[in-house]
């Protein structure tokens, strides 16, 4: 008999109609201190995609890819899934589950590398949504180095590649983008080294050299230092350096939510045109099969202790539970007026 009664699905969640959007940018941001005047500018890239985040569409169709190998590999636990921004959310996930009478269930969150933001602020969420219940929530490791995630990221960089005009492929530059987040959270955990180390590795396997390491979405004040460069300063150092195409690889993020539509597909994107640079964007991991199977073999290296971690690139596997001080990183809050 299985130790585990469930499998949760944990992602940042998104708007799925106009209504939400700015509801669901306050529940992003609560605590903050952010005017909803700020917010109504972010909420004007959700309109001008029509209202609606595809995060969780995302999320439904890779429960329904999850579901059909789960049960080739004879493993029948129910999938639940909860949210950490908009419905479903988590806390109603978790009531859910525990009318279902689950008490012990596996967890799988949509986001593949450390830091506070990206792996210990979901056990905080998973903690917070537990308490008082009578389900215990187990997140699976963070799956950054599993050869599934590699795959699944080299496979999508392929395809891309292999619409680049055949006599300019060879001189077109790699360019992998991630969330930036702050300085002083990168300082407490290992999501830059993290992020440059699968790049090598991605860059090796397509037989590009010189791959370059960007980020986006940042935001908060100026004056706070964050994770640099910015994907424009990388494109418009690129096309000084005389680059004619561009592949960008968006390896912080697993699914095509509105961060990556918006920041590549229309800014970067319209940057590079008017830079005369080919811009071609490669998929996230999304719903290959690769990523999907490495699901199921974080899911069975939890059933079974017997399974192997496997691993690709130098570090070893990540811990199922974090030390209490990785990725400590505390968020810096407004005083009170």
């Amino acid at each position: 008999m299985s130790a585990f009664d469930a499998l949760l699905i944990l992602s940042f969640g998104g708007p799925e109609q106009p209504a939400d959007v700015l509801p669901f940018l306050q529940n992003v941001t609560k605590g903050r201190g952010i005017p909803d005047e700020r917010l109504k500018e972010v909420a004007a890239h959700y309109d001008a995609l029509g209202g609606k985040s595809p995060i969780n569409d995302h999320c439904r169709a890779l429960i329904r890819e999850l579901r059909v190998a789960l049960d080739a590999a004879g493993i029948s636990l129910p999938i639940h899934w909860g949210n950490r921004n908009w419905h479903p959310m988590l806390p109603d996930a978790v009531r859910a589950m525990e009318r279902e009478g689950i008490r012990r269930a596996l967890v799988f969150t949509t986001s593949s590398f450390s830091s506070y933001s990206s792996c210990r602020q979901y056990l905080e969420n998973l903690d917070a949504a537990s308490e008082g219940t009578t389900v215990r929530l187990e997140k699976l490791r963070q799956h950054w180095n599993h050869p599934g995630f590699v795959a699944a990221v080299i496979a999508r960089a392929r395809e891309t590649l292999a619409t680049v005009e055949p006599e300019r492929r060879a001189a077109t530059r790699l360019v992998f983008t991630a969330h930036s987040i702050p300085n002083a959270m990168a300082a407490t955990c290992r999501y830059a080294d993290q992020l440059a180390e699968i790049a090598a590795l991605v860059a090796s396997e397509l037989g590009i050299g010189g791959p370059v390491l960007a980020y986006q979405s940042r935001s908060g004040p100026p004056s706070v230092p964050w994770l640099e460069p910015d994907i424009r300063d990388a494109l418009r150092a690129l096309a000084a350096d005389g680059a004619r195409d561009v592949l960008v690889v968006p390896l912080g993020f697993t699914s095509d939510h509105v961060e990556v539509v918006w920041d590549l597909d229309h800014d970067a994107a319209s940057l590079a045109k008017e830079l005369g640079i080919g811009f071609h964007r490669a998929p996230t991991v999304g719903t290959h099969p690769a990523f999907v199977a490495m699901i199921v073999d974080l899911v069975r290296e939890r059933l079974d202790a017997r399974s192997e971690r496997v691993v690709i690139g130098r570090g070893p596997a990540e811990p199922d539970r974090c030390a209490p001080d990785c990725c400590a990183y505390a968020p810096r809050r407004p005083s009170p007026a």
